[in-house]
């Protein structure tokens, strides 16, 4: 791969990136219009997310399997198109007022995730060469993926308007930006020639790829590390998706009432602190190991975490807002400033754990992003367990699933993060 084409594999590897949080995102504001469209429980609110992600446990292994058999190009179209169809899915959602049709385009949706997920990482990791400088790639990726999360709930609080009225109609002009994004990067990605430097490997030495599906995935799971690094993932993607999640339907409710279009504002300001730690993440990620980071960003997360739940709930802050496309200071409760400032934290996290759990797997790496994608689904499975907690016992005691999470993940990084092949 010459340096040029190394540049616009980049490039288009970071555009992919926005794609997945924008179209992943919209499952959070969507939770705050099913919740009064069709009645929904805290729970309840959180299954299109879970279908978003829950999709990934089906198709994180095939995802895997296209990209080692097709390259990146191929499985980058596969998933555009796709994820446009989910996201047609679940505008006609609109049009038939069915949560059914809704569940069944998040769910599709989620397909074309796993796929834009499978292809991002190893691309990005190998183009920056594995090590410190794979993770910074990715850290800084990561960057736009968490610019479009800022933009999405910002966007769709301003379109929902009054949340006990919100219909699934009102998110429509996200859903065509949706679809747009999609149409568009799948021209310039059906255009662009992006390096397939597996697929050469391949060609060279076809020994190297004689070993089937099931082989690999031996293969990959007899490494210690990575079994502890994909638990770590699966946790990982939840506390990231349930801090702003149950923090947007906490402001909404009526023991807060926020507004839809501040609390928004407020979670897009999570998003926003993700993207400012992973462009510090990728400035410093060539000098500070993976491991140091993970550390760091976890011991913080969960003094962040329990500052936010234990400080009196009806302590309010004033933080900066746009309500009627206008920036005003808004009163919120303290607690929910430490929920955001978490942002900082977990920004990090996906590109260390990432860089972790791989090093050193060598020939399985395709596969390890395969069953990586299959673990992503903890971004639906945690998040519906916390809403069940928070209709069991509030919204702020459903934070004790995100605090033991985390725990775990400064557990992999202390401990079960160091490459160690399991004795057979």
């Amino acid at each position: 791969m010459n340096k040029k084409g190394n540049v616009l594999a980049i490039v288009i590897m970071f555009f992919l990136f926005a794609m997945i949080s924008f179209v992943t995102g919209l499952q959070n504001p969507m939770g705050i219009i099913v919740k009064a469209q069709f009645g929904a429980s805290n729970a309840m609110s959180q299954l299109g997310n879970l279908a978003n992600f829950i999709a990934y446990a089906f198709m994180g292994l095939p995802a895997g399997l296209i990209l080692k058999k097709y390259g990146y190009k191929i499985t980058s179209l596969l998933a555009v198109a796709v994820g446009f169809i989910g996201v047609g899915i679940s505008f006609l959602s609109g049009v038939a007022e069915s949560f059914g049709v809704y569940l069944t385009g998040a769910f599709v949706s989620g397909f074309s995730m796993c796929m834009l997920n499978t292809v991002v990482n190893p691309m990005l990791n190998t183009l920056g060469g594995g090590g410190n400088k794979g993770n910074q790639l990715i850290q800084l990726g990561g960057s736009l993926n968490s610019l479009a999360a800022t933009i999405v709930p910002v966007l769709v609080g301003y379109l929902i308007g009054d949340a006990a009225r919100a219909t699934i109609s009102d998110a429509n002009p996200a859903l065509f930006i949706a679809m747009g994004i999609f149409a568009l990067a799948f021209v310039i990605i059906l255009f662009s020639n992006i390096p397939e430097p597996e697929l050469e490997a391949a060609r060279l030495n076809p020994q190297a790829n004689q070993e089937n599906t099931v082989q690999s995935i031996k293969g990959a799971l007899s490494y210690r590390h990575f079994v502890f690094g994909i638990i770590a993932i699966f946790v990982y993607v939840g506390v990231e998706v349930g801090i702003p999640n149950i923090a947007n339907l906490y402001m909404t409710s009526p023991e807060v009432g926020i507004a839809a279009g501040v609390a928004g504002t407020v979670v897009g300001m999570y998003w926003l602190l993700m993207l400012v730690g992973r462009l510090v993440g990728g400035i410093i990620g060539g000098k500070v190991s993976s491991r140091v980071m993970m550390i760091c960003v976890t011991s913080i997360a969960i003094c962040f975490l329990l500052l936010g739940m234990f400080l009196p709930e009806g302590t309010m802050v004033s933080f900066p807002a746009f309500k009627d496309l206008k920036f005003t200071m808004e009163q919120i409760p303290l607690g929910v400033v430490f929920f955001v400032l978490c942002g900082l934290c977990t920004s990090v996290m996906w590109g260390s754990i990432f860089n972790l759990a791989v090093e050193g797997l060598g020939k399985y790496t395709s596969i390890a992003s395969g069953l990586f994608m299959v673990m992503v689904c903890g971004g639906g499975v945690i998040p519906y367990i916390q809403g069940a907690v928070a209709d069991a016992f509030g919204y702020i005691n459903s934070y004790w699933v995100l605090v033991i999470g985390v725990a775990y993940m400064l557990v992999f990084a202390l401990f079960a993060s160091k490459p160690a092949k399991k004795v057979e």
